[in-house]
């Protein structure tokens, strides 16, 4: 079951879509950030997953500034402009106290108990980093971050139990990147990082170019079973 949930910000407010499990309840939630594309097909799809596993799915417009409602493929060279784009012209800093009003509101929604995780891959995977640096998710996991090297000196700050996916050969994250996010977060007590050797940038999202079945699905197993023991 589908809905949407207004975030209020100092500036205006932006929606999210929820997708509930079927079981009755109260269920943990899960916040789930989009990459450049949008909410769009693959990120509703993550959501359904999680709804499916007894999870409340919340999925943020995070470009909601720049083109509200905004949902794009990456099989199109022009929706990828577009995304770019808008991802160049992003405010991260911004964009994180974006996700943490989805956090508090996340807390408060129907039918929630106490417990908020928070996931995101590629730009959502480095909101999910910082989200989590800066603010008090109960448990987060970040895929494949872009640019999360710039901000690993706020690793400090990242307290609740995260977990970091990692391709191996990824064409947005260097080999230079990699090194610095596992040697900032590696040996944390709170933190376990993976990498995929031999694995391009999106290979666990369902349709992703890169898209490899069985990594994705080891990722994903980590992820869920991470989820469930953190939030219950």
């Amino acid at each position: 079951m589908a809905e949407s949930l207004t975030i209020q910000t100092d500036d205006g407010g932006f929606q999210a879509l929820v997708v509930r499990p079927d079981t009755s309840g109260p269920a943990p939630v899960i916040v789930v950030l989009q990459e450049i594309f949008g909410v769009n097909a693959g990120i509703r799809l993550i959501a359904a997953e999680y709804a499916v596993q007894g999870f409340i799915a919340v999925c943020p417009d995070l470009f909601w500034r720049a083109e509200p409602g905004l949902s794009l493929s990456e099989n199109s060279e022009e929706n990828w402009k577009k995304a770019l784009d808008i991802y160049g012209a992003y405010d991260f800093d911004q964009g994180a106290a974006d996700v943490l009003k989805v956090v508090e509101a996340a807390r408060t929604l129907e039918g929630a108990s106490d417990k908020v995780g928070l996931t995101g891959y590629c730009l959502g995977g480095l909101l999910t980093f910082l989200g989590t640096a800066r603010g008090a998710p109960d448990a987060a996991v970040a895929y494949y971050g872009g640019g999360t090297e710039r901000y690993v000196g706020e690793a400090d700050g990242v307290k609740a139990p995260l977990l970091m996916h990692l391709a191996g050969d990824d064409e947005f994250i260097g080999p230079e990147a990699r090194a610095a996010i596992v040697q900032a977060l590696s040996g944390r007590p709170n933190v376990e990082v993976h990498v995929y050797p031999g694995r391009n940038h999106a290979f666990a999202r369902p349709g992703g170019n890169h898209y490899d079945k069985t990594d994705a699905e080891t990722a994903n197993a980590r992820t869920l079973a991470f989820f469930k023991e953190k939030l219950g």
